[in-house]
């Protein structure tokens, strides 16, 4: 069975914040008072405009009885997932030829979104530091699972 925090990992704690007080009809003003916290601070946090910090986040859950450090593990589990969607988030360029990918805008690639298609190509017509490379950044285990699951692509 799968716990709250399962369901709403990745989930901006502040989001989480929201709910609850709608769910129990506490405007977000009153409440930011009645922890004796700015209604702009709450509000930065609510529409993730800022990250939750420890403080806060006690006196969040304390006043909520929200258990102890979930907002908190809310917001680390939210950076993880930000941090791996993040775009600037790529492969060592220097390593990979732009003639591999001959048919697109090489700095155009979304190295995460087409991670299927850049796996395929260059294990179909990429170099050994090529195939390094992608076996670096996206974790061998990966790539080979993604072999099997398309070898008539591959020439190799």
């Amino acid at each position: 069975m799968k716990t709250i925090l399962d369901i709403i990992k990745g989930m901006h704690p502040g989001r989480y914040v929201d709910r609850e007080l709608k769910k129990r009809e506490i405007s977000k003003r009153q409440f930011a008072l009645s922890i004796n916290e700015y209604p702009q601070t709450l509000g930065a946090i609510i529409n993730e405009k800022r990250s939750m910090n420890v403080d806060l986040s006690l006196k969040i859950e304390e006043k909520l009885e929200i258990e102890e450090g979930f907002l908190m593990t809310l917001q680390v589990f939210y950076d993880i997932k930000k941090s791996k969607y993040d775009p600037d988030y790529k492969p060592d360029l220097s390593k990979i030829r732009k003639g591999t990918f001959w048919d697109t805008t090489f700095e155009k690639i979304d190295w995460k979104l087409m991670k299927i298609a850049v796996i395929t190509r260059i294990l179909a017509y990429g170099n050994d530091e090529e195939i390094n490379e992608i076996n670096r950044f996206y974790g061998s285990k990966y790539v080979d699972e993604i072999n099997k699951k398309f070898p008539i692509l591959l020439t190799r």
